[in-house]
């Protein structure tokens, strides 16, 4: 098997798992935490980061065309940084359907962009990652996504809900 066809079903199954995440989360837990530690938030960055690196380099980066102006200033803070943290005058959350249509959004992408990167350059395509190739990159973009879904999927199970565990592209 090439490469390209590994790393095209393991987002597919990361996107899958976060996707059923956010589908099994009841109301009152979509909102529950502290910044920037609420499920939704959590999803958003999963996705949203997946979305990033995903893609060649920074440049190459073409935005969710369902984003929304201003929801993500302040999104990325620590507590620390913003207290206690507020959307912007006029924004509001992105509900669970947005953020499947967004899951779906890049889960839609996957298998043209992974078969336009250039796996062997050793520049990860982003300033911020210094020393790193674009291959592994894409293995801790992987990382990254199922750090997220454990940390969906614990929360869920404190409300005695599970999801499955998927090993291959399921499509979504």
């Amino acid at each position: 098997m090439e490469i390209q066809q590994a790393l095209k079903e393991q987002y597919h199954a990361g996107l899958a798992m976060l996707a059923q995440c956010v589908e099994n989360c009841p109301e009152d837990l979509w909102l529950e935490g502290a910044h920037p530690r609420t499920f939704w938030r959590i999803a958003f960055h999963a996705a949203f980061f997946t979305h990033l690196y995903m893609v060649q380099n920074e440049a190459a980066f073409q935005p969710w065309p369902g984003r929304r102006e201003g929801i993500h200033q302040g999104l990325w803070s620590s507590p620390s940084d913003v207290e206690p943290y507020e959307l912007p005058e006029g924004a509001d959350i992105y509900q669970k359907t947005e953020m499947l249509d967004y899951i779906r959004f890049v889960d839609g992408l996957v298998d043209s962009t992974v078969d336009q990167l250039d796996l062997d350059t050793d520049d990860a395509g982003f300033a911020w990652y210094k020393n790193i190739s674009k291959m592994s990159h894409q293995l801790m973009n992987l990382r990254h996504i199922q750090g997220h879904v454990g940390q969906l999927s614990e929360l869920l199970m404190q409300k005695e809900i599970d999801i499955d565990w998927i090993s291959q592209s399921p499509g979504l």
